[in-house]
């Protein structure tokens, strides 16, 4: 199984979280709310789930593996 990039996952979710709180404080933009949801998208994609609650839980869980994930030696 492929698995994303730890880095642009970690990356989309601030993407995300910002572009969550953009939306919230202008609810009536169309294209402020546009951007929001292609950036929702792709982290179903990139996750691999069909939904975004699904999405965010699954990223979360794997940007947090990456802290606890012994490091290679050199």
């Amino acid at each position: 199984m492929l698995l994303p990039d730890r880095n642009t996952v970690e990356r989309l979710l601030r993407h995300y979280r910002a572009q969550e709180r953009t939306v919230r404080a202008t609810p009536g933009d169309p294209s402020v709310r546009r951007r929001f949801e292609d950036t929702a998208y792709t982290l179903c994609v990139l996750m691999g789930v069909r939904s975004t609650p699904e999405a965010l839980r699954a990223a979360e869980r794997y940007v947090a593996l990456k802290s606890r994930a012994p490091r290679a030696p050199l």
